[in-house]
């Protein structure tokens, strides 16, 4: 499947001809300034959390397309407040059936509040599954050793996983998060945005190769095939 990354968190994944879009913070990025949001198509739109970082354009996007908002219980409500009505709720463990696939909502260890200082819920990832393949999306969190259970209830392809330390975990744990989810290759995220988060690409890529795992680091507005 082909994945295509707007920066920071957000990329877009087309799987069975959806169009899904995760965590869409685009146009505050001063690093995606080459990306018109008014481009980007989605039938369904992920948020793992509630973050400023996370979910930006995410109105913005949501209106334009008429794209159904899949999130935790409190952030499709504060959305909801703003008009958006197509939405399922999801809560840590529970799991909806779409036409594209199967999303499941999974621990993070994280923060969340929504802009306006609302509460966010708890944060959470995402687990895919497909008939074109299965991913896991890590959202914002620590290392957590509940990602175990994930490798061994799941036949995962790939995964994509914060790498830029600070907020989240960095590109160490990263990789052993990647050797407890059974996966070799990860997209990372969540790097390099703001000087917080920046890495050194080169030592983050060698890393994960020293633990025979592969880490692509996409340029924004990139699409890759995983």
């Amino acid at each position: 499947m082909n994945v295509t990354f707007y920066g920071h968190s957000c990329f877009a994944v087309e799987i069975n001809g959806s169009k899904i879009l995760f965590d869409p913070f685009i146009s505050p990025n001063p690093k995606a300034d080459g990306v018109n949001i008014d481009t980007i198509e989605a039938d369904y739109v992920l948020i793992t959390h509630g973050h400023e970082d996370h979910v930006a354009d995410a109105e913005t996007i949501l209106k334009r397309t008429g794209a159904t908002l899949i999130s935790n219980y409190e952030i499709v409500c504060w959305f909801g407040e703003k008009g958006i009505e197509k939405s399922h709720p999801l809560n840590h463990g529970g799991s909806v059936t779409l036409p594209f696939g199967k999303v499941k909502y999974v621990n993070a260890v994280h923060s969340s509040a929504l802009p306006d200082g609302s509460y966010g819920g708890n944060p959470g990832g995402f687990v895919i599954e497909s008939s074109e393949g299965d991913f896991y999306i890590s959202g914002d969190t620590a290392l957590t050793y509940d990602m175990k259970l994930l490798g061994e209830f799941h036949r995962l392809d790939w995964a994509v996983l914060c790498v830029g330390d600070n907020f989240t975990m960095g590109y160490q744990d990263a990789a052993i998060c990647a050797e407890w989810i059974n996966v070799d290759k990860v997209l990372g995220t969540h790097f390099d945005t703001f000087p917080y988060i920046e890495i050194d690409h080169q030592s983050a890529i060698d890393y994960f190769a020293s633990k025979s795992k592969e880490l692509i680091l996409p340029e924004i507005g990139q699409t890759i095939a995983l």
